[in-house]
């Protein structure tokens, strides 16, 4: 009878914890507005960066100086319907103060030029490789000529053809630029379980609620139990918003060939929000355990601090190693979420024995985190 009666407590528990964490409107909006509008105001900042930068590319224009004395380059440039525009005589401060976007190219003689650039400066640094082709192509062209006047055929000089071919499907092309995506979703479900998991331990300790409601003839497990699926159903809520928020915002790239590429709908937003469901039920139970050992709303925070930290930089892992990915990505949370997102992007088929080791580890947190809540409830019951 007690195990056919503690599901109706789970669930009772469960809504009063679901009520108290809507009710609280101020706390909502601060985790939504972050979650809904962050990725994609980052999203589209990015194509506006690209955007201006392909026009920049597109308007052909060179900012040179000292061009008189390379009456040839200047020849080539102009055939290249390349306008050439004379640059400041600051522009080496305006380059380093980045008011100055376009690098210059200065001209000593008809065969010493220098593309001035400050790296620090992104924007005006993005165009050189344009500017590095340029002086290739007129090398190329002079080198050809020169030879052709000789009688020496440029079939010489290219004794192999060199052509690439790129492996990558389109999908895989695309994920460089939703690589972004995962990390948001991945934070959004630690904000999400973050305040809803301090707020019905260490919270409720603080206002004194916590006490009076042990009082109940509630066992622990089923009140622990309602307040996790609270906590879990919050995290992963916020990232099922968050993960609709990137579709609206592709309708605002700026940039044609970016919106061609990001390609984000109903597909990939119902595979993420499944990928998160572990996530947000370890990370709660764990984000609970470190809670109930906290007697203030504060020192919850402070104490979940870390943990947050590391699981929300975990993703970093597959970028800084250098060996590409490893099978051990899948057993760590974070980690793994990032991991299988990728996947998804890139347009491969998941198969269990890649989800499971995620779905095992939040298993595994769960029963061991939810017990120690349990048991310190136990206690405070006793004393």
């Amino acid at each position: 009878m007690g195990k056919i009666s503690t599901l109706p407590l789970i669930f009772i528990v469960f809504s009063k914890e679901l009520i108290d964490a809507l009710r609280d409107r101020r706390t909502l909006l601060r985790l939504l507005i972050p979650a809904v509008l962050m990725g994609p105001l980052l999203l589209l900042a990015i194509s506006g960066l690209i955007s201006s930068m392909q026009e920049r590319i597109e308007k052909r224009e060179l900012l040179v100086i000292g061009i008189e004395h390379a009456p040839t380059l200047r020849n080539y440039l102009e055939r290249q319907s390349y306008t050439l525009k004379p640059a400041p005589a600051d522009y080496e401060i305006r380059l380093r103060n980045t008011t100055l976007l376009e690098p210059v190219l200065v001209v000593t003689s008809d065969s010493e030029v220098e593309i001035v650039t400050d790296s620090s400066n992104q924007r005006a640094h993005a165009t050189v490789p344009v500017m590095q082709r340029l002086l290739m192509g007129f090398n190329q062209e002079r080198g050809t000529v020169a030879l052709a006047l000789r009688g020496v055929s440029m079939e010489v000089l290219q004794s192999v053809s060199a052509q690439e071919r790129d492996l990558a499907s389109a999908q895989s092309r695309t994920s460089r630029i939703t690589a972004m995506l995962p990390m948001f979703i991945i934070m959004a479900v630690l904000y999400g379980a973050l305040t809803a998991a301090l707020d019905s331990t260490a919270g409720e300790r603080e206002r004194g609620s916590l006490e009076p409601l042990l009082m109940n003839p509630v066992p622990p497990f089923a009140l622990v139990a309602g307040k996790w699926l609270a906590v879990a159903l919050l995290g992963w809520a916020i990232a099922w918003i968050a993960c609709l928020g990137f579709i609206p915002a592709q309708w605002f790239i700026k940039n044609d060939s970016l919106q061609a590429l990001f390609q984000f709908g109903w597909e990939e937003v119902i595979a993420f929000s499944l990928l998160q469901l572990p996530l947000a039920a370890g990370f709660g139970a764990v984000l609970m355990a470190l809670a109930i050992r906290s007697k203030t709303f504060k020192e919850a925070q402070a104490s979940s601090g870390l943990i947050v930290t590391l699981v929300g930089l975990a993703p970093m892992v597959s970028v800084l190693n250098p060996a590409g990915e490893s099978a051990w990505y899948l057993w760590v949370p974070g980690l793994a979420q990032n991991t299988l997102m990728q996947r998804v992007l890139k347009g491969e088929t998941l198969d269990w024995m890649q989800i499971l080791p995620a779905i095992g580890v939040s298993i595994v947190l769960v029963v061991l985190c939810l017990a120690y809540v349990a048991k310190s409830m136990r206690g405070a019951v006793a004393r």
